[in-house]
Order: C-alpha cells, then sequence, then structure tokens
C-alpha cells in the first residue's frame, strides 16, 4: 500500500511521490493510509531533515476520489458513516503534516484542488511550477470545501480563501504565490532542483534547532501575543542551552564553521 507514496531518500531529505497519476493522485481511501503510513514512519525517522512531498504525472493531487464517495452512498445510511469516516481520515492525515518533527515541502505541479489544494496549504512550505492551478472548487458541484477551508484560511487572507471557496474558481501559481499559498514560483523544467536547493538549505542547518522551532511555531500561532512570548521564550531557553547552540554561538563569533555533534 506504501507503494501508492514512493519513497526516495537524497541525503537528509526524503521525497515522497503520490504514485496515482491515472487519478491524479486523488486521496482515496488507499492514498489516505498510504500516506499515513509514511507521516507515520518519517516522524520516528531521526535521518531524515526535511520532507519533499510530490505527485507523479501530470498534476500534485486533484483531492477526494469522487467515485469512491459517490460509491459510499450505497450504504443503508446513505454513506453518512463512510463519509465522517472519510472526512476524519483526511483530517487525521493534514494534521500529521505540521505534527511532524521535519518541514514538509508541498512541490506542486498542474493542478492542486480541493483536498490537493488543502494538502499544498497544509505543508510547510510550497514550491510551485509555473502554469499550476489552485482551487477549492467543490462548491461547483454543489459541495462546499469545507474541510479544505481550514487549511487554506490558515494560509490566505480571509477574503481570498471566501471569494475561492465561493466562486470555485482557480487561481494560477503566480496568484497563489503573492496570496502566501506558496513560497515560490519556478519553470516546471526547474521546479526539482528548486526544491532541492531549498530543502537542502533547510536540511543544512541544525535539525534539533529546526525541529524545536518548528513545533513551537504552530503552537504560538494560535496563542495572544504575551502567551506566544512566554512559550516562545522559555523554548529559546531550552534552545540555548545545548551544546550545539553554545557551539554554533561561538564559532559565529571566531568566524568559523561549527563544530555540531548532530
Amino acid at each position: 500500500m506504501t507503494d501508492l507514496v514512493e519513497l526516495e531518500r537524497r541525503g537528509a531529505v526524503t521525497h515522497l511521490t503520490m504514485n496515482a497519476p491515472g487519478s491524479l493522485n486523488a486521496l482515496s481511501d488507499a492514498m489516505l493510509a498510504a500516506l499515513k503510513a509514511r507521516f507515520t514512519d518519517l516522524a520516528r525517522d531521526s535521518a531524515t531533515k526535511v520532507v519533499v512531498l510530490k505527485g507523479a504525472g501530470k498534476a500534485f493531487c486533484a483531492g477526494h476520489d469522487l467515485k469512491e464517495m459517490q460509491a459510499g452512498r450505497q450504504a443503508e445510511d446513505k454513506g453518512r458513516a463512510y463519509f465522517a469516516d472519510l472526512f476524519a481520515r483526511c483530517a487525521e492525515v493534514m494534521q500529521m503534516i505540521p505534527a511532524l518533527p521535519q518541514p514538509v515541502i508541498a512541490e506542486a505541479h498542474g493542478i492542486a484542488t480541493a483536498a490537493g489544494c488543502q494538502l499544498v496549504a497544509s505543508c510547510d512550505m510550497a514550491i510551485a511550477a509555473e502554469g499550476t492551478r489552485f482551487g477549492v472548487n467543490g462548491v461547483n458541484i454543489g459541495l462546499f470545501c469545507s474541510t479544505p477551508m481550514v487549511a487554506l484560511s490558515r494560509n490566505v487572507p480571509r477574503k481570498v480563501a471566501f471569494e475561492m471557496l465561493t466562486t470555485g474558481e482557480f487561481i494560477d501559481a503566480a496568484r497563489a504565490r503573492e496570496v502566501g499559498l506558496v513560497n515560490r514560483v519556478v519553470p516546471h523544467d526547474q521546479l526539482d532542483a528548486e526544491t532541492a536547493r531549498l530543502a537542502d538549505t533547510v536540511a543544512g542547518k541544525l535539525g534539533a534547532a529546526v525541529k524545536i522551532g518548528k513545533r513551537a511555531f504552530y503552537d504560538q500561532i494560535t496563542l495572544e501575543l504575551a502567551s506566544a512570548y512566554e512559550h516562545t521564550a522559555a523554548v529559546m531557553v531550552e534552545n540555548m542551552l545545548w551544546r550545539d547552540t553554545e557551539e554554533g554561538l561561538q564559532a559565529f563569533i571566531e568566524k568559523r564553521k561549527p563544530d555540531w555533534a548532530e
């Protein structure tokens, strides 16, 4: 099942590729299970410092598998239990991404629609190929993208998110960068190289510092201002007491490369 999400290690960077190009990497039951399995393993993987998530074929991800969803209606309850379970499983997978100790970079191309757009928004950073289109377009078929809205509305301004959700219209990669959904936009033939450059830059930092910083980032962002400062100050105290941080500061003062134990 994990073959649906192929894994490739490039040094300290692990690349995950959703490999169902025939369905535009739709988040089928099997795809969600495969992503969950990969993320579960990565949460315990101390050798991986950065994760890159991408899609095989013509697209990043087209969202939920609509044929599976329609098949779920055949149950006696018209699909209520299946739909509740599906959206709960999808929400669990999306929440695993910010909970991972490693930064996760989405490498998007083609389209990222509905739950596929949610997947991009759930990643810590994103790079898109020119021409990539993003949308939460469920409203076009009578299904408001309520769960994708959670991640989207935490990435882009409210009015931008609401317009996308209520019109079902797509935005291109340039607009996605403008509103903060992606970090960078590059020509398609440079997508892998640009993502690798960003991943390698982050992987070159002290891994423990990035790990503690990622956790603090998501912890503080929901707090009111004073509580956020109180929380992050405690995190920085802990960080400052590390041997490798002491070495990093001393190396900077002495204008040399730090000799980190990690």
